[in-house]
């Protein structure tokens, strides 16, 4: 059985692919995703579906080489902190980005049931303009 440090870990750690694979495979069904306010995909996202379209397949379609290299892990019984930066080159503008990141998790039964995205908003905005 995996820890909770671990299932978090293996959504970071691997590939985009075994990645993305892991991160579907840990959300629960009714999953919040709050990505922050100031952010290009603000606003929380309820369920995997939402979650991966409205956040994820944006990503990867929107910036060239978009990375969350971790860092940090923190852990504390059902919750899960992972600290980082982000990296990428928004495609519309050819601008390149790096700022650090926190994303907080809450865990049940080993699923995510909560996440929510801490970010310095206005590093990433200046690559969008």
């Amino acid at each position: 059985m995996s820890t909770n440090l671990e299932l978090i870990r293996s959504t970071y750690e691997g590939t985009s692919a075994d990645n993305g694979r892991n991160l579907r495979a840990v959300l629960s069904a009714d999953v919040e995703w709050t990505e922050a306010e100031g952010f290009p995909y603000a606003g929380t996202y309820v369920g995997p579906e939402a979650v991966i379209a409205g956040v994820f397949h944006r990503l990867q379609t929107e910036w060239t080489s978009y990375r969350a290299q971790v860092h940090t892990y923190l852990a504390d019984g059902d919750r899960v902190a992972a600290f980082g930066v982000y990296s990428g080159t928004y495609n519309v503008t050819g601008k390149s980005m790096t700022s650090p990141f926190a994303h907080l998790y809450h865990l049940k039964d080993g699923k995510i049931m909560r996440m929510t995205q801490y970010v310095d908003t206005v590093l990433v905005s200046r690559a969008l303009s």
